[in-house]
């Protein structure tokens, strides 16, 4: 899995000092073990707040919102809000992730006028100014170079998906969307994983998928009139949902933070640990930088 380095809090070392196998073991146990203490459920049914719930699938494992956004910090991303949940596997694995943006029944009746080309336009422009965002926070910027999968529109389970090559200097990550509409908002879940490793999970996250479920009283199909009714459609849940509407586009966490893991090979060191072992990551990886 392609991960990142996140800061690192201040401690003495020796910064030219050669890491040795049992300090690489220790960094990664320790990592490892900061992930795990997060809180995971391995089996059974996953509730998403209180809108859906998510079939866990063996070898992936659960963490909800708040465990979700830990994750996320520490990989250098910049979460949101929203988020009701992750799935991963074991060790450093791939990412589903679950929001929902309660902007009420989106309706579909532009699922055979999705421009592709206009939205990929309209992403990177938004793109620029996330990274704006990025840069007064010392993060590296984030480049949007294409799409893996154009946006398209499952008319029988009122699905929309999409996926998106997402670079840096550091390499490519893949994110994959899905839009499940409901009848007070969208569930948005979305795969962050290596391009490499794309064509091997995308089974797997369609199962899972198909695992998913709105609670009695909140699908699509049990809109009704009077329901509350989103602003938007199917192009702006692609082009970044309710942060379209408020003339902020960008995609994740609104603030420009799009979500990737990138740089091959590299964990996570959690903060606190000390600049020695930012001196280590250096011999380590090479000099990484921020998503």
């Amino acid at each position: 899995m392609s991960l990142v380095v996140s800061s690192l809090a201040a401690q003495e070392s020796k910064p030219d000092a050669e890491p040795t196998a049992e300090e690489r073991a220790a960094l990664e146990k320790q990592f490892l073990d900061k992930i795990e203490s997060l809180g995971w459920t391995r089996e059974g049914k996953a509730k998403l707040g209180t809108m859906a719930e998510v079939a866990i699938p063996k070898g992936w494992r659960f963490t909800d919102g708040n465990g979700t956004r830990s994750l996320l910090k520490m990989y250098g991303n910049l979460p949101g809000e929203s988020e009701l949940g992750m799935l991963t596997t074991e060790g450093q694995g791939p990412w589903v992730i679950f929001e929902f943006e309660d902007s009420g029944y989106v309706k579909d009746d532009e699922k055979n006028q999705l421009d592709a080309d206009a939205m990929l336009k309209s992403l990177q422009e938004g793109q620029k100014i996330g990274n704006e965002r990025r840069r007064e926070m010392g993060l590296e910027e984030l480049q949007l170079l294409g799409w893996a999968v154009a946006p398209r529109f499952n008319d029988q389970t009122k699905n929309l998906e999409w996926a998106l090559r997402i670079g840096s200097k550091n390499g490519e990550s893949i994110n994959y969307s899905t839009r499940l509409l409901g009848r007070s908002g969208v569930m948005e879940v979305d795969l962050v994983c290596g391009p490499e490793e794309m064509t091997t999970l995308l089974p797997q996250y369609q199962s899972i998928i198909a695992g998913f479920q709105y609670v009695a009283g909140n699908s699509y199909a049990e809109y009704r009139e009077g329901d509350k009714v989103a602003k938007y459609g199917l192009t702006a849940l692609v082009a970044g949902g309710a942060a379209v509407a408020a003339g902020k586009m960008g995609l994740f966490a609104k603030l420009g933070g799009l979500l990737a893991k990138l740089g091959k090979g590299v964990f996570v060191i959690i903060a606190g640990v000390g600049i020695a072992i930012k001196s280590l990551i250096g011999k380590l990886f090479g000099k990484k930088e921020q998503i």
